[in-house]
């Protein structure tokens, strides 16, 4: 396995990898936030006894919708927490499959990126 010293050289210097850690933890404290806001709003769709029935299905279809972004968001937060396990690791920024160096573009779009352009063709395509 490369370690970020082999692997990037000066390019993920100190003061790169840390500026991706603080980018992580920021989207890491915004998706917490904004599951537990959404798991709230979810509780408290259908607090209000006197609606009627077309407001409870419109409440049903919101706490459905909640319910799939909350999920989406919960995902989001384990490809983030284990980006800053990588960090913690020494093996941030390169390929999980073929240890390839992560391309900056990449990380910058995606700082939870864990494979390489063509890694990830492949996991998406089902071949990996």
């Amino acid at each position: 396995m490369h370690y970020l010293s082999e692997q990037w050289g000066p390019t993920m210097d100190k003061k790169r990898l840390e500026y991706y850690r603080k980018k992580l933890q920021t989207r890491r404290e915004e998706l917490i936030r904004t599951i537990a806001r959404t798991e709230e709003e979810g509780r408290t769709a259908d607090d209000d006894p006197t609606v009627d029935l077309a407001d409870k299905a419109a409440n049903s279809y919101t706490k459905e919708f909640l319910f799939g972004q909350t999920n989406t968001d919960r995902s989001l937060l384990q490809l983030v927490d284990a980006a800053l396990a990588r960090i913690r690791a020494g093996t941030y920024g390169t390929c999980v499959e073929c240890e390839a160096e992560l391309q900056q573009k990449r990380l910058e779009a995606v700082p939870w990126a864990r494979h390489c352009v063509i890694c990830a063709g492949k996991h998406e395509a089902g071949t990996l």
